[in-house]
């Protein structure tokens, strides 16, 4: 299993704008074959930060998922990202 997690940082006035533009995004993941889970959601505490969170069975369906499209081209600029890839060999109840 392959977990993608991190944060994004956008200007404040420009958070709710990019998560409206990336709404596709998430709909085209969440039916994409081998994803278990995508979001990227606004931060309760701090206006200028965005969560994200992906969950997919492999590489290669994360793979295909990246190829078959680019995000949309109007999207606000980030101002920074801390996104990282998470290679998982076992799963338990918490």
């Amino acid at each position: 299993m392959i977990i993608i997690a991190g944060t994004l940082h956008v200007q404040p006035s420009d958070r709710d704008r990019y998560l409206a533009g990336v709404a596709d995004v998430t709909r085209r993941a969440r039916a994409t074959p081998g994803c278990l889970d995508f979001t990227q959601a606004a931060d309760p505490l701090d206006p200028a930060r965005i969560t994200v969170f992906e969950r997919w069975e492999s590489d290669d369906r994360l793979d295909r998922f990246r190829a078959a499209g680019a995000p949309p081209a109007d999207l606000p600029p980030l101002r920074g990202a801390d996104v990282h890839k998470y290679r998982i060999s076992s799963v338990e109840a918490p």
